[in-house]
């Protein structure tokens, strides 16, 4: 894979561990979020851009260069947030890939009828623990 631009909303746990393996691949990294102290998530070799600001805001999605990105994941803890920003990202910016992580299972059909990839922690999980239960229950 050539190297891409990605931008990464949410620099928490799931946001910051992206940031670092996304980094030290090679990959261009700009990484998001409103909450300047979460980027001391990031390790020393993160190579990449900070941005403080809310993503929720058009014009921090420019100053991040939303329009030359190849790839957004949004990932923060707030589902609606992250659906927003990802048709915001698919619709205006026209960038073809992008992915969220959705808390709620339940949502997570819904976001995949409009066409929006996600990835589910909580069902991640569950299958993982069910996959290890299969030999004690």
């Amino acid at each position: 894979m050539k190297d891409k631009y990605i931008i990464i909303i949410g620099c928490g746990s799931l946001g910051s561990n992206l940031g670092n393996q996304l980094s030290s691949l090679g990959h261009s990294v700009v990484m998001v979020d409103n909450n300047e102290m979460a980027f001391d998530r990031l390790g020393i070799e993160f190579s990449g851009f900070k941005i403080h600001g809310d993503a929720n805001e058009f014009f921090v999605l420019k100053q991040a260069k939303a329009d030359k990105a190849d790839i957004v994941l949004a990932v923060t803890d707030d589902d609606n947030l992250n659906i927003m920003l990802a048709q915001i990202c698919q619709t205006l910016f026209l960038i073809k890939e992008v992915f969220v992580k959705v808390t709620n299972p339940n949502r997570q059909k819904l976001y995949s009828d409009l066409g929006i990839q996600t990835i589910c922690p909580v069902t991640l999980a569950a299958d993982s623990f069910i996959g290890l239960l299969k030999g004690s229950i």
